[in-house]
């Protein structure tokens, strides 16, 4: 058991890093658009690992006939385009994904009237069939931005390896409790800010800095852990709110790609930040599980087992600084 816990804590912070190559979680994106009474405008994205793109095929309903076809392959993503003329009405039409279910990709799916009437859903691999509704409904919309908040935290790996050493650093349930709050508050901030437009921050620089900002805290890290009390120790809840506005700009980087149905920002918005703040508190009551039982169990440890975990998450931080900032060239 004492065994097993030591290899956890050793390697979390490994597994988590080297699982952000795992670009298969990102969704694929549907978006439908209609252009005037009986033509409609289809993007169909994939996202890719390097040149290697899954093999989802989009199946339209049969009575809709293709104008024009265009596909070009850009960063990390296969993209298509469409020109469709519809005749009937497009109500209750299945639009089917081919191949989703050998995947574990979710689709997202956005249709635009010219109404202004918005549809979105999320569909998953299990069923990977769309049925166009005969209304838009709050609570699917609701549902697929919760969905897709919470799968953006736990797939976020640069946020989850901040979060991580946030706790590592932070010693009391009280400290804990103000030094997440403070994360959560201030990237709600700027995650409300960016998607609404008030404010813009180009992403390349942005996930540069958050890369910065996980290796600051795993330098920090180091120091608490050989007996340096800095200033993340002395003051995590402020840190984490300084930061916390920078990764907010990397959650609203994501929801931008999503796309935000116009006819119900509000509620997209409000339950995909209720996402991410679910799926952070799951990823906090995990590590606080961990860090009890080791705590309860008596045996000393190896200075090393007490570092690596500092070490790790200082090494991966540092590599995605030089590979984000190298991008910007690319």
């Amino acid at each position: 058991m004492i065994r097993m816990l030591r290899i956890i804590c050793l390697f979390i912070p490994i597994v988590i890093g080297f699982s952000a190559n795992a670009h298969e979680v990102r969704p694929a994106f549907l978006q439908i658009e209609q252009t005037d009474e009986n033509s409609f405008h289809v993007i169909w994205k994939i996202p890719a690992t390097g040149m290697a793109v899954p093999k989802i095929y989009l199946e339209l309903p049969e009575n809709w006939i293709m104008t024009t076809n265009n596909a070009s392959l850009i960063s990390n993503a296969l993209r298509q385009e469409w020109n469709y003329d519809v005749t009937e009405k497009i109500h209750g039409g299945e639009i089917t994904f081919d191949g989703l279910q050998n995947t574990i990709m979710d689709v997202l799916v956005t249709i635009k009237m010219l109404d202004g009437v918005q549809f979105s859903g999320l569909v998953k691999p299990e069923k990977p069939i769309y049925i166009i509704p005969e209304t838009p409904s709050i609570w699917n919309i609701s549902k697929t931005y919760l969905v897709l908040g919470v799968e953006h935290i736990l797939f976020g790996i640069d946020h989850l390896l901040f979060v991580l050493a946030l706790v590592l650093i932070t010693f009391g349930g009280w400290r804990i409790i103000k030094t997440i709050t403070a994360f959560t508050l201030s990237h709600s901030i700027t995650l409300s800010m960016a998607a609404l437009g008030f404010v813009h921050m180009p992403s390349a620089p942005v996930e540069a800095v958050i890369a910065l900002s996980i290796l600051f805290l795993a330098v920090e890290l180091v120091n608490y852990t050989k007996g340096h009390v800095g200033l993340t120790a002395k003051y995590p809840w402020i840190v984490a709110f300084i930061f916390g506005l920078l990764h907010g700009f990397g959650f609203a980087g994501a929801l931008t790609e999503i796309g935000l149905p116009q006819t119900d920002i509000p509620f997209a918005l409000a339950f995909f930040n209720v996402g991410v703040e679910l799926g952070q508190l799951a990823f906090v009551i995990m590590l606080l599980g961990i860090i009890v039982l080791m705590n309860q169990i008596k045996t000393k440890q190896k200075k090393w087992i007490k570092l690596a975990p500092a070490y790790s998450i200082g090494t991966i931080a540092a590599m995605w600084c030089f590979e984000r900032i190298l991008g910007f060239w690319n």
